[in-house]
């Protein structure tokens, strides 16, 4: 459906360098990064605002890498919406439609169809300043999607929304998806990437780090930022070394762990999901390889439930549930032992 390949574009002090990846049709594809790494860069090269030094855009076997955006086939919607004021919710999700010359039965028809299908049905005779953020962004999807393009481009559409708003658009997202759209999503959210996307892009300065679905990007990440922005807290820099019986042993500054890698000697860096961290008040109690003693240093409430830290030694993060919280009456200042098994190390060598 969409190749890009090999796309370079330098802005005076930024530079975004060789990127290349495929989103295959009805796939939802999310290109995740921080602010300053070139996501809407790329999106705004997609879309033919700006023209790359280097490197091809293809859509369904065509080269638009230099073709205007208004013949491109793409659907765009900006983070800001860009709804036309002058224009009534009607006239803008029309506004495709009638400047490609489509019959006004048809236009009308197609407009009570994506008002129905992006719940904004009811909206069709508002002006956008009287819309919420939520509602704009409804129309703006209802208005991208009128011309009927091969493919849909966003560009951190639920950034500025309320939680319900966000909960809502999301929903809508999944629908649309589920029909059929293609959609390639830009975001600095990894619960919203995980949440929505079949594949994940990660994007670090400039460039693209790792292509995988988001359980790979989360269970194996390639690199210290990739695993620092899905969250794994626990990293540590250190050697890699032939242990005893089938594991190896990472040695690092404060922290030695048996690990079940293919990985080879030398130095890497061990991380540890907060999920994979146990915790429990009795030595023994874990089948676990890796049992270390330390204390709470914290105990913190998280999305699902709490993130307690423990000093042991190195800062280890643990993610419970709130009832082994309870159950444990877990407290600063309480001695305890983190376990954690060694098929649950993972080793990125450097």
């Amino acid at each position: 459906m969409l190749e890009v390949d090999g796309l370079s574009k330098r802005l005076g002090d930024f530079s975004m360098r060789d990127v290349s990846f495929e989103v295959g049709a009805g796939e939802y594809f999310v290109l995740l990064g921080a602010s300053g790494t070139g996501k809407t860069v790329l999106l705004e090269t997609l879309t033919g605002i700006i023209s790359p030094d280097s490197g091809r855009v293809v859509l369904r076997g065509r080269d638009i890498t230099r073709i205007p955006p208004q013949r491109r086939s793409l659907g765009v919607v900006f983070q800001d919406q860009v709804l036309f004021p002058h224009l009534s919710v009607r006239g803008n999700i029309a506004y495709g439609p009638s400047s490609r010359r489509m019959g006004r039965a048809q236009t009308n028809k197609a407009v009570e169809r994506l008002a129905r299908e992006t719940g904004a049905e009811h909206l069709l005779d508002r002006r956008p300043k009287t819309l919420s953020g939520g509602e704009a962004q409804r129309v703006a999807l209802a208005r991208a999607l009128a011309t009927g393009p091969d493919c849909l481009l966003l560009d951190e559409p639920l950034s500025s929304l309320d939680t319900v708003a966000r909960a809502d658009l999301r929903a809508l997202l999944r629908r649309l998806h589920a029909s059929g759209t293609t959609i390639v999503h830009i975001s600095h959210d990894y619960e919203e990437a995980v949440s929505l996307a079949t594949r994940i892009g990660v994007m670090e300065n400039g460039t693209i780090v790792q292509t995988d679905t988001p359980e790979e990007i989360l269970m194996h990440p390639r690199s210290e930022f990739v695993a620092r922005f899905v969250g794994i807290r626990n990293m540590y820099r250190g050697r890699l070394e032939r242990g005893e019986r089938d594991a190896s042993r990472f040695i690092g500054r404060g922290i030695e762990l048996d690990v079940l890698t293919d990985a080879g000697p030398g130095p890497c860096v061990a991380l540890v999901r907060g999920e994979d961290v146990t915790i429990e008040l009795q030595h023994g109690t874990s089948s676990a390889r890796n049992v270390i003693a330390g204390t709470v240093r914290e105990v913190l409430p998280a999305r699902l439930g709490f993130e307690a830290i423990i000093d042991a030694g190195v800062e280890i993060a643990a993610h419970l549930a709130g009832e082994s919280v309870f159950r444990m009456g877990l407290r600063r200042g309480m001695s305890v032992f983190v376990s954690i098994k060694a098929s649950a190390v993972r080793v990125i060598q450097s």
